[in-house]
């Protein structure tokens, strides 16, 4: 039987609480990214866009709303971060 992997809200979270960031317990998706955006600086820039490479290539299966948190979110914030900042 195979048996996938499912990223949930909850895991989002956790994953994001592990790296360091601050997310309230019971937050969504959209929420727990828009977090992690605050105060985004050069290290947390590189611990965020690190683990969304993780979560990209890992062939885990996300949620639609986790998803779409991670790509109307982290990912252009994370792409204009780099233009900025090099």
């Amino acid at each position: 039987m195979m048996h996938a992997d499912l990223i949930d809200q909850d895991d989002l979270r956790e994953r994001l609480q592990a790296a360091g960031f601050d997310v309230p317990p019971g937050a969504t998706a959209e929420q727990a990214c828009e977090r992690v955006l605050l105060g985004l600086d050069a290290v947390r820039a590189r611990a965020l866009r690190l683990l969304v490479e993780q979560l990209l290539a890992s062939g885990a299966v996300m949620l639609p709303a986790v998803r779409e948190a991670i790509a109307r979110q982290l990912l252009p914030a994370l792409a204009e971060y780099r233009q900025q900042h090099g």
